[in-house]
């Protein structure tokens, strides 16, 4: 395992917060089951603990232990997803409390980076992952475009893909409501 690896879980395990890549754009990051780390990131953020972060998994059958009653065209459409796909749930549980919606709701993408997936894996736990800049600017597309607001309140910042310019874009997101519909958000 690199140093890189070992850093970022050991800031994940105390409960800090990280700034990584990930599947798509570079996100503020936090152990997801730990109240304090989210709500670290909802103050780096300036944002209001009213407004939903997304969780990052290393794989899907891992959802059913952070949401009851998974429907099972879940599993299709992120089998099928060409891009990133977030999906919002019903029933979230074993997570933060100020993570989950006033709706009983959680935002979940199954990552496909590298780096995320074995940092997950390891930490054996969800990753919180929301954009890395304040909340209401522009979300940054690649690491350049991080503010120093953001790289100076994090507690540990992964080296990872720090030079890629590739422009990056957030993901398709789409709800699952209680009626059994499906919505999409973005």
């Amino acid at each position: 395992m690199d140093n890189d690896l070992i850093n970022a879980l050991e800031t994940l395990r105390q409960g800090g917060t990280i700034l990584y890549p990930t599947d798509t754009i570079w996100g503020i990051g936090c152990d997801a089951t730990n109240d304090e780390a989210v709500r670290k990131v909802f103050e780096i953020k300036s944002r209001e603990d009213t407004r939903q972060m997304l969780i990052l998994l290393d794989k899907a059958a891992n959802i059913s232990r952070y949401v009851d009653n998974v429907p099972d065209i879940a599993f299709t459409f992120i089998e099928s997803a060409e891009k990133p796909l977030s999906i919002i749930f019903q029933n979230a549980k074993n997570l933060a409390p100020s993570l989950i919606g006033e709706d009983n709701t959680i935002g979940i993408r199954i990552v496909r980076d590298e780096f995320c997936r074995e940092l997950i894996r390891e930490l054996d736990k969800p990753v919180v992952s929301t954009s890395a800049n304040i909340s209401g600017k522009p979300p940054p597309v690649n690491f350049a475009a991080v503010g120093p607001e953001i790289k100076d309140a994090v507690d540990y910042i992964v080296k990872q893909r720090q030079d890629d310019r590739n422009i990056a874009t957030p993901s398709d997101i789409i709800k699952f409501t209680p009626e059994g519909e499906i919505v999409k958000i973005r």
